[in-house]
This record gives C-alpha cells, structure tokens and sequence, in this order.
C-alpha cells in the first residue's frame, strides 16, 4: 500500500475544504435566484404544473433506479480482491449514484423556479439582462454543487483510503456514470417524446405556435426540458468530473507514486474557485448578445484556471522525473521537467474546452453559415432540410474528432513517447478541461431555463413583444449552449474513456504479473491470443467491430424508443382535440396531465434495454473473447462513440437553430411550407441531440470502468493453468443472453407498441370518416 505523507493528507484536507466552499458559493446563488419576481398568478400556475410534473418523474424514475443500485452494488463484492478494498468500493458506488441523482434532482429543482423568474424579468425594462443573469446563475448553482460533491467525494476517499484510494474511487466513478446514463437515456426519452408530439400535431397539423396552452403536450414539454436537460445533463457533467478523478488518480499513482494522485486534485480544486469567477463575471451588458457574455465568462476563467494549474504545478512537483517518489526506471531518465510536462497538458485540455466551443459554435450558431445554408434548404421542403442537417453533423463529428485526436497526440508527444506518463497527462489535460466545468453546466442549463422561461411567457399571455423577442433571443442562444455543452462533454468522455484505457491495461499487467510470479500461468495457444492486444489478431479486430457495433445498437435503441413514445403522443394529443372541440376555442382545458403520465410511463418502460447492453457487453467479450479483445472492444466504442455522439448532437442543434431563423422571418417565417419544413427537421434532431448523442458519452464511460473493475476476474479466469474455462464461458454467455434479451425484448415490445398505434390509426379513421 501507497503511505501518503503528511503533507499530502494537508493538501487534500484543504481541498476538501474548498469543496465545502464551493457548495456554500451555490447555497448563495441559489438564494439570489429564488429572490427575484415570481411573476403572476398565471405564470405560477403554469410553472407549479411543471414542477409537478417534473418531480413525480423523477421521484418514480429514482425508484426504479435504487433497485439495480443495490443489485449492482451487491455484484461488485464477487469481483476479487482484498475485502476492505471491496467494501470501500461498494460503498463509494452507492455515494457516486447518490450525488449523481442529488445533483440532477438539484438542478430539476432549481431550473424549474427560474424559469418563472426568468419568463418575469422579460416584461420589464432591462429584461434581457436580468433574464440572462437568472438563467446563468441558475446554472451556476449546479456547477457549483458538480465541483462541490465531485472533489469532497473524492478528497473523502484519499483522506480514508490514502493510497489505496484510487481503487475505491472506481466505484465512486462507476455509480455517477452508470446512473447519469440511465438519467440521460430516461429524461431524453421523456422530453423528446413530448417535444417531437407536441411540435407534430400543434406546430404542423395545426398550424399552432410550440408552446400554445391548446396543446396537451406542452406542460410534458417543458417538464421534458428539465428531467432531461437539466436533470440528465447535470448528471452527466459530474460523473464526467467524478470519472476524470478517478482515471486521473488511478494513472498517476501508476506513473509517479504519491504526487500522482495529488495533483489531480489540486487542478481539479483550483477549476472550483475558478467555477465562482466565471459565474461572476458572465453578466450581458445592455443590448449585448448573450452568447457573446458567455464566451467571454468561459474564456477568461479558462486562461486564469491554466494560469493557476501552471503555478501549483511549479510550486507543488520537483524538477525533475528522477525526483518522484514511485517513478519507473524508465520514466525517471526522462529529460524533461515535469512542472513544465504537466502545465503543458493542463493547457492542452484548456485549450481543447475553448476550441471545442467555437467549432461547435460555428456549426450550430444561428449566425454560422452552415445553419444559415440548412434554414435556406427549407425553401425546396423536409427532405432537403433533413439531407443537409446530417451532411453538417457528419463534416462536424470529423472535424471535432480530428481536434480531439491532436490534443491526445500534442499530450503524447510532450511525454516524450512514454506511455505510462502520456496516458496520465491525457488524464490531466482532462482535468484541465473540466477547470471549466462550474461554467460549463451554467451554460448547459441556461438553455432549459430559457427555453421554459419562453413557454411560461407564450401560454400565460401576459408578456408583450418585446419581452417576447427578449426570451426569443434568450432561447437561441440556450440552444447553442447546449450544444456546446455537449461538444464539450463528448471531448471529456474520450478523454476519460483514453484514461481508463490506460487503467484497464495496467490492471490486466498487475493481475498477469500476480500469476506470473505465483509460476501458474498457461501455455500459449488460444491463451496467448486471448491476451494479445494487436489489431491484426483476428479475435481482437473482432472487439474493435463488436465495441463499434455496441455504439450503433446503443443510439439506435435510444431514437427507437423516443419513436415509440412519440407516437403515443401524438394520438394522445389528436385525440384531445379531437372529442373536445372546444379546446381549439379556449372553453375547454387540455389534460396535460395525461401526456404527462404516458411520458413517464414509455420513458421508464424502456429504460432497462440500453442499461443492461452497456453494462454486460463488456462482461461478455471480455469473459468470452479475453482482455485483448476487450481492449479492442473498447477501443472500438471510443473511436464510434466520439464521431455518433457529435454527429448526433451537432445535427440535432443546428436542425434546431434553423428552425429559429425561420420562425425569426425568414424564408417566409412562421405557417409556410418552408416553416413546416424546418419543423420536421427539427422534430428529427430532437431525439438525436438530447437522447441518443448525450447518452453516449456516460456509455462509453461505463463500458470502460466495467472493464477496469472486471479485468483482474478475466485474466485469473483465463490464464493460469487450472483456469476454469467452463465457467467464465458460462460467465459470457449469461451476459450475452441479458444484452442480447434486453434487446429483444424491446423489439417485441416495439412490434407491440405498433399495433396499438394501429389499432388508434384504425379508431382515428373510423372517427373521423
């Protein structure tokens, strides 16, 4: 066991303390969000609808979840090692599930209030910039409470664990991954289940606006916005922050020894103060556009977080690698000074963050040329709309990946070609990049907050235009803040998914050299091509295809499944307006309630399927194939996970976007061909960039720490001599038949949900002929 010295255990005390700091700044925040003007009485019955809606969701979906909670948390404990290390794991799961939903339930809470404040401060002088500081400070709190819970789960781990800590940290990282994923695949299915009802029966069959009280779908609507964009994605930004520690600390114990686990946290604590400047400084000032506020809070706090990451590094590592407690023989000749190596991977991952946001920016922005060319593409009807929406997500996915890829290649070549260290600066730049995360999420969850803001002020109808075009201009710039958002969580997820390829390798080298001591591994053969890692062995390019395949299924499964909701929707929403006529006039109100109830119930109903194939695929090609195969297996989820989920993500916002020019006037504006053209293009990308894309970030993340906690299992398994081969192909085929019924049982599921559909079309027609 690593002993930390005293002035370690100092340091991370005092980053423990700067994490309670932080969840004090998001106490403060959150009180000057909830003192602003709630608005009239008829906005408040609007907004206390969706938080209703929102928190019967996510209390039912919370419950469904502690179940598999508690049965994976009980699975861990079969996996071998020492039992103290197990126990702690278990436990840090359950803590990394537990902050996982307590920050996705935060940021539900609190979007759901401002929203009100927000769709208020537009009907007075100012209301742009009141609406957008609510909006971002909103945010704000939730980036705050990501960093807060995120360093005190871990410094809590170090200060108990000491050097044992970053193998207990693999449960922490596992239960916020593996809850934020299903939080992402739920709440996705929920919003865009409504979204897309909503925009096909009231914005193109009845030529209503999106958000008109007439519309049963709408409370579903906005409740949507929130379950899954503030909910889902908050989630999703803390296991990407909880996963980079955890890949951070496993590589630099490996590397360096006791410095290693250190200063990972230290960047990570100096990204909290940086969290509170880049909240204080995002103000619009007058006229200003609001993206332009934020891009200048997120690049600020980005050059002062490099800055002060360059200075803890100079302050806190020796001069030289030789110096290090635990450095390798190799790594210690390197010619390098690590103070410089690390600021320099640290930059990297800054530098990344902010590139990412302007390539993301210009492919999705309502400004940008390639929105510009798909909103112009709605003049010649949907199908042109929809060819040149994926024709911008494909050219974005290559350019994002390509970015990605030279920032691991700067990261390798500053190493100086030692993979050991490289894998752990890649980690580091990947704490550099979250140095932004408090801004980050504020940005994430400005856009669901103007976006609701907008509907409260559409269905309460007290807001006059210009408070109107005031939301208007808050909402397109929340819709490009969330896909740059997800630009960024994707180039995260790749760089923790590259970290924990590093950790899953030295996993499967500590167990080999365990057994190879002990004078009891096997003879080659099928042995030695179980655990090759070369591409040209023909069983480990069957993982790359198998790790890429996963990917394919995983989004195909999640839009699927949106379909199926949606067209529940839509004969819910038909239906209404259909036997009460008097909806259309204003005598009749909508049961909003009842779209509410389907959401929740198709959204949970098909939950399980894409959970249960992230979590036994890995267990399947690793148990049946061997670890060189499931090395392949993951090297093939990262390399299709990052050029899906941009494609998905990118597509999805810019369909978005042009759909605002066009309602902005252009191209004949609102009610033309051109208008339902851009709809329907959006109503494609909904469930692409809020439900398949952001899932595959947390995905490819949860294949990966499966795979670090299951290594050690599969070598022991597969290589000494009285392996018991017949049951770890018994292990394989198990998981294969749960990954593989899960799946099938959705598609009977889908056959079923097609003839009901049927069955509706049939009563439709008898209806109304």
């Amino acid at each position: 066991m690593l002993e930390l010295g005293a002035s370690s255990l100092t340091i991370v005390g005092i980053v423990a303390v700067i994490a309670v700091g932080a969840l004090g700044v998001a106490v403060v925040l959150r009180r000057q969000v909830l003192a602003a003007d709630e608005g009239s009485p008829a906005m408040q019955r609007i907004a206390l609808a969706i938080q209703e809606g929102a928190a019967a969701y996510l209390n039912r979906q919370f419950r469904t979840l502690a179940l598999f909670a508690v049965v994976v948390c009980a699975l861990l404990f079969l996996l071998p090692g020492d039992s103290g290390i197990k126990i702690g794991r278990a436990v840090a799961f359950l803590f990394g599930a537990g902050f996982s939903a307590a920050i996705g339930y935060l940021g539900m809470w609190l979007a759901v209030r401002a929203n009100l404040r927000v769709a208020a401060a537009a009907q007075y002088p100012g209301g742009r910039t009141e609406g957008a500081r609510i909006a971002f400070r909103t945010g704000g709190v939730v980036g705050m409470s990501v960093v807060g819970l995120g360093l005190l789960g871990a410094a809590g781990v170090v200060l108990i664990y000491r050097g044992d800590a970053p193998a207990v940290l693999e449960g922490f990282g596992f239960g916020a991954a593996l809850l934020a994923m299903f939080m992402r695949v739920g709440g996705g299915i929920f919003t865009k289940a409504a979204d897309v009802g909503a925009d096909l029966v009231g914005k193109v069959e009845r030529g209503i606006p999106e958000d008109d009280p007439r519309n049963a779908a709408t409370i579903a609507d906005n409740v949507g916005d929130n379950v899954g964009d503030c909910a889902g994605m908050a989630a999703d930004l803390f296991e990407s922050y909880a996963v980079m520690l955890v890949a951070s600390l496993l590589l630099g114990k490996a590397a360096v020894g006791e410095q290693g686990i250190i200063f990972p946290l230290i960047v990570t604590a100096i990204g909290a103060v940086v969290a509170v400047l880049g909240v204080a400084i995002t103000r619009v000032r007058g006229n200003e556009n609001g993206l332009r506020a934020i891009y200048r809070g997120f690049y600020v706090s980005a050059l002062v977080g490099a800055g002060l990451a360059a200075v803890a590094a100079f302050v806190y590592l020796p001069s030289s690698f030789a110096a290090f407690d635990g450095v390798s023989e190799g790594l210690a000749a390197h010619p390098g000074d690590p103070r410089l190596v690390a600021s320099a991977a640290v930059v990297i991952g800054v530098v990344l963050a902010g590139v990412i946001l302007w390539v993301t920016g210009y492919f999705t922005g309502t400004t940008s040329k390639p929105t510009l060319h798909v909103a112009a593409t709605s003049r010649t009807g949907a199908a042109t709309v929809v060819l040149s929406g994926i024709g911008v997500g494909f050219e974005s996915a290559v350019y994002t990946a390509g970015i990605i890829a030279a920032a691991i290649c700067g990261v390798f070549l500053i190493a100086g070609g030692s993979v050991a260290l490289s894998l752990f600066l890649v980690a580091l730049a990947g704490c550099g990049l979250l140095t932004t995360v408090g801004v980050i999420v504020a940005m994430d969850t400005f856009g669901p907050v103007s976006d609701n803001a907008q509907g409260i002020a559409e269905m309460s109808g007290e807001v006059g235009p210009e408070g109107a075009q005031t939301l208007t201009d808050l909402d397109a710039v929340g819709n490009t803040t969330k896909a740059i958002t997800k630009g960024i969580a994707i180039a995260t997820a790749v760089l923790a998914a590259t970290a924990l390829f590093g950790a899953y390798a030295a996993a499967v080298a500590e167990s080999l050299e365990e057994i190879i001591a002990a004078g009891t591994q096997g003879a080659g053969g099928v042995v030695a091509a179980m655990l090759s890692y070369s591409i040209i062995s023909p069983v480990t390019l069957v993982g790359v295809i198998l790790g890429a395949a996963t990917v394919f299924l995983f989004s195909g499964l999640a839009i699927d499944a949106v379909t199926r909701a949606a067209g529940a929707i839509v004969f819910e929403v038909r239906r209404q307006f259909h036997e009460f006529p008097g909806i259309m006039t204003g005598e009749v109100r909508p049961q909003y309630g009842r779209v509410v109830d389907i959401c929740t119930r198709d959204s949970l109903r098909e939950l399980a399927t894409p959970g249960l194939l992230a979590a036994f695929a890995p267990i399947a090609v690793g148990f049946g194939l061997g670890v060189g195969p499931l090395a392949g297996f993951l090297a093939g989820a990262i390399a299709a996970g990052v050029l899906m989920a941009v494609f998905l993500s990118n597509a999805g916002g810019t369909w978005d976007n042009a759909k605002k020019i066009v309602e902005d006037g252009h191209h004949g504006g609102k009610g033309t061909e051109a208008h339902a053209a851009v709809v329907i293009g959006d109503t494609v990308g909904d469930p692409f960039k809020d439900t398949a894309g952001p899932a595959i970030n947390p995905l490819i993340k949860v294949m990966n720490l499966v795979a670090v906690l299951i290594a050690p299992a599969v070598v022991q398994m597969s290589v000494p001599e009285d392996a018991n081969h017949a049951l770890r192909v018994g292990i394989a085929l198990v998981a294969a038949a749960v990954a593989f019924g899960a799946v099938i049982a959705s598609r009977l599921r889908a056959a079923r949900v097609d003839a009901e559909n049927e069955a509706r079309a049939e009563h439709e027609s008898a209806t109304l002929g």
